[in-house]
Order: structure tokens, then C-alpha cells, then sequence
């Protein structure tokens, strides 16, 4: 990957690549570049390493819900805030197999659990695991999201069978303190590392919207690219404005902004799955357009996401064959219907 500069004429030239560590000041002048040349840009990286008419499908469950003991200002199932979601228990082992049955026949490739939990008791994993070998009996990738991890439940995850884990880091580093006080930046990273350290792809990435500047976007770009390893699976999130939470009145994200973001992350963590995640169902068939063209080429289908709205099936079949994107195959070749 190479850096772009201006000249006092506006002109572009190539300087030395980025890689392999990236720096924001590089970063930023990429975000910066007139809106054309970064589109043609990021999907030029794009179409290099992916069929850029291809998109993979995810489907997201909610194993538990609600009465999160963390405080992270955007969510619905944080115990914190007067959301007026009710917790429940995790979800049995069953019924978890029979939403996956459905979203695979549905056209769903990845199956993602999340559990709103701090972290999982030790009592819950052999459920877990249990959920993570029957979605993989299916056919399906597998994906849990259960908050900070240990080493040795990382572990456990992985003799599962699991293929990534999300643990999203939300913003920068200078940012996160405004959004969540419960557990720290360094702790996101802790868990990105032990599950990378088990041998578990990563699935991490950010929200936008939460009142950050295009400095904390940039910024929290840049650490993912420069983890050891860049996450497989990059998940750009929308906000959506919770009632009763921290950011309930928090305005809304610049549509162009957003595309910067996303052509960003995409020229960054060029072989990485980039997820079009919540918020799509705020956003244009137009704005949509302009992401997958960007880069981004992964969504969650189905009609809701945890606790949020999101775009039904229908809308995103429609969408597809006016854009002609087509779902994306497993690495073993399979077509999703």
C-alpha cells in the first residue's frame, strides 16, 4: 500500500508505503484526498483482493440480552441506562441451532452469537461451546461475541471449533473514555490478543456517530491495521441512537464521512472483510451503494440486529439486483441459496 501527498499544485504523487506499520499522519492524508480519488482508490485495493460484486452474508443472533454490567453509552442492554430492555437468561443450546438452520437456508454463510455479558462465566461455556459445534455442523462460519475474554476460555473457544471472535475496540483510544468507563481501551485490546493467541480469527472494529472527530476515526483505524495481525473481519457500525442511553441525542454521522471511513479502513486492511453493520436501515440505497463500492463487502441480513432495526431480507434483495451484487461463497467453494 502506498501514501499519497499533495503538492502545492495539487498534484499526487506516490511516496513510500505505509506498511507494515501505518501512521495516522499518512492515514490522514488519505481520508483527506478529494472524495473521487479516494473511491477510486480504495476500490481499486478492493478489486484486487476480492470480487468487488460479491457480498457476504452474516446473520447475528442475541444468545442473552440485556442486563450488560458494562456502561457503554450506545447500547440498548446496558444495565446502566433506562432503555427499558428486559435481561434475559442464555438462550438453550437448541434453539440457537434452529435460528442458524434458518438463516442458512435464508442465504446466511457466517452465523454470529452475541451474549450481552462483561465477560462469560466459566459455568456458561460448555453451552457455548455446544452452540459453536452445531452451527459448524451445519456448514456455517461461526462467531461469538461474549465480551472480555480470558486466555484459557479463548482457548476453550477454540478447541470449539470457533472461527472468529468480535470484540469491536468502538473508537480511538483518546475518545473511549467519553463512551465507556467500565473497562478500558487496553482491556478491548487484551481480548483481541488472547484470541488471537488461540488461534481464533479476529472480527474487531468501531461506531461512528458517537460525537468522535475524524481524528478518532482515523485513529481508530490505524490500531486495527496495526495489530500484529490486521482482524479478518472489520465491522463499521452507524449509530443508532438508543432512547434512555448516553447518546440518545448524538447527531448523526456525515453520509460522505462515513464513506471516507469506510474506503479508509478498506485501503488500511486491504484482504479484511469490511462489515456494512448497524445503521444500515438509516441509510440510502445511494450511501449503501457508495460503501460496497468503497470496499465494504460484508452485511448482517435479517430483520434485526441484537436489539436493533435492520434493513428485512426483501430490502436487501432488492438492493442487490439493482446494484447486481451477488452473495458471497465459503472458502470451500458452496454458494449461499
Amino acid at each position: 500500500m502506498q501514501a499519497e501527498t499533495a503538492d502545492l499544485n495539487g498534484a499526487y504523487e506516490i511516496a513510500e508505503p505505509l506498511a507494515p506499520r501505518h501512521r495516522a499522519d499518512e492515514a490522514e492524508i488519505i481520508y483527506n484526498l478529494p472524495f473521487n480519488d479516494l473511491l477510486f482508490r480504495a476500490h481499486g485495493v478492493h478489486r484486487e483482493n476480492f470480487d468487488p460484486n460479491a457480498v457476504q452474508m452474516s446473520r447475528l443472533l442475541s444468545i442473552k440480552t440485556g442486563g450488560c454490567a458494562e456502561d457503554c453509552g450506545y447500547c440498548s442492554q446496558s444495565a446502566h441506562y433506562p432503555t427499558g430492555l428486559k435481561a434475559s437468561k442464555l438462550m438453550e443450546v437448541e434453539r440457537v441451532l434452529a435460528e442458524a438452520r434458518r438463516a442458512k437456508e435464508g442465504g446466511a454463510t457466517r452465523y454470529c452469537m452475541g451474549a450481552a455479558w462483561r465477560s462469560p462465566k466459566d459455568r456458561d461455556m460448555d453451552a457455548i461451546a455446544a452452540m459453536v459445534k452445531g452451527v459448524k455442523a451445519l456448514g456455517m462460519e461461526t462467531c461469538m461475541t461474549l465480551g472480555m475474554l480470558t486466555p484459557a476460555q479463548s482457548a476453550a473457544l477454540a478447541q470449539a471449533g470457533l472461527d472468529y471472535y468480535n470484540h469491536n475496540i468502538d473508537t480511538s483510544e483518546r475518545f473511549y473514555g467519553e463512551i465507556i468507563t467500565t473497562r478500558t481501551f487496553a482491556d478491548r485490546l487484551e481480548t483481541l490478543s488472547n484470541v488471537r493467541d488461540a488461534g481464533i480469527k479476529v472480527c474487531a472494529g468501531g461506531i461512528l456517530g458517537m460525537g468522535e472527530t475524524a481524528a478518532d476515526r482515523i485513529a481508530m483505524l490505524v490500531t486495527l491495521a496495526n495489530l500484529a495481525v490486521p482482524p479478518e473481519s472489520v465491522p463499521i457500525n452507524m449509530l443508532i441512537p438508543i432512547p434512555g442511553s448516553k447518546l440518545a441525542d448524538a447527531e448523526p454521522v456525515d453520509p460522505i464521512e462515513f464513506v471516507r471511513t469506510i474506503a479508509l479502513a478498506r485501503i488500511l486492511m486491504p484482504t479484511s472483510h469490511l462489515r456494512l453493520s448497524a445503521g444500515r436501515s438509516d441509510m440510502s440505497d445511494e450511501m449503501q451503494a457508495l460503501c460496497f463500492f468503497a470496499g465494504a463487502n460484508s452485511i448482517f441480513v435479517g430483520d434485526t440486529l441484537l436489539t436493533a432495526d435492520n434493513p428485512g431480507e426483501d430490502d436487501d434483495s432488492a438492493l442487490f439486483r439493482r446494484l447486481g451484487l451477488k452473495p458471497m461463497e465459503l472458502d470451500g467453494g458452496e454458494t449461499a441459496p
